[in-house]
Order: structure tokens, then C-alpha cells, then sequence
């Protein structure tokens, strides 16, 4: 499966983003998906996933964003609200055959190219 993620920008704090991620390939609806990010000089960190039918988020996101798939369009979506200085990161989103709640970067197969988020204060 090939990622593309899209949606990113700048925005204020306390404003929303709406993130997309276009997937090509079949069997989509037989991938787990995720987003991670990374900020400059930090690890890849978890956000959120879709792993066998469950959501999980990352504690530091719950509440103000919201992961959702579309299986008929082969899209993956992340809807970011309440921003936050400290969510400004390059944003990913990843693809993995089957999985589940992974949590570490590295046990995800299939990448898109990222899209920047800042968010000022």
C-alpha cells in the first residue's frame, strides 16, 4: 500500500486542522492505520490508530483529536482541534497488514511522506 498525507499548515492555537491520508493499493480495509509525528530533534511519536476495528490515542492528544477511516475511499483522516504549541510536529501516517495497538514507530510497515502542522502561540 502507498501513503500520501495532506491537510497540513499554520494555525493559531486553539484552531483546528483537519489532516487526510490517500491510500492506493487493495485491501486497504485489511491494513491497520495510524498517524504518528515528530518534532525536530525528537523521536517519531504515536497519536492515534484504527487496529482491528479499535481506536487508541495517545494521552496527550485524547479529547482533541479524532481518527476516522474510509474504507470505500481508501482514506484515513485525523481531525485536530484545540491545537496547541507543542502539537507543531511533522505528521505521518502509517499502514500496517493486520497489526494492532503498536505504539513504537517501528513496528509500522508503510509510510506517507509527512506534512508539516505549526501552531503558533
Amino acid at each position: 500500500v502507498q501513503l500520501q498525507a495532506s491537510g497540513g499548515g499554520t494555525v493559531q492555537a486553539g484552531g483546528s486542522l483537519r489532516l487526510t491520508c490517500a491510500a492506493s493499493g487493495h485491501s486497504f480495509r485489511s491494513y491497520s492505520v495510524a498517524w504518528f509525528r515528530q518534532a525536530p530533534g525528537k523521536e517519531r511519536d504515536f497519536v492515534a490508530s484504527v487496529a482491528r476495528g479499535n481506536i487508541y490515542y495517545a494521552d496527550s492528544v485524547k479529547g482533541r483529536f479524532t481518527i476516522s477511516r474510509d474504507n470505500a475511499k481508501n482514506s484515513l483522516y485525523l481531525q485536530m482541534n484545540s491545537l496547541k504549541p507543542e502539537d507543531t510536529s511533522v505528521y505521518y501516517c502509517a499502514a500496517q497488514y493486520g497489526g494492532a495497538d503498536y505504539r513504537d514507530y517501528r513496528q509500522w510497515g508503510y509510510w506517507g511522506q509527512g506534512t508539516q502542522v505549526t501552531v503558533s502561540s
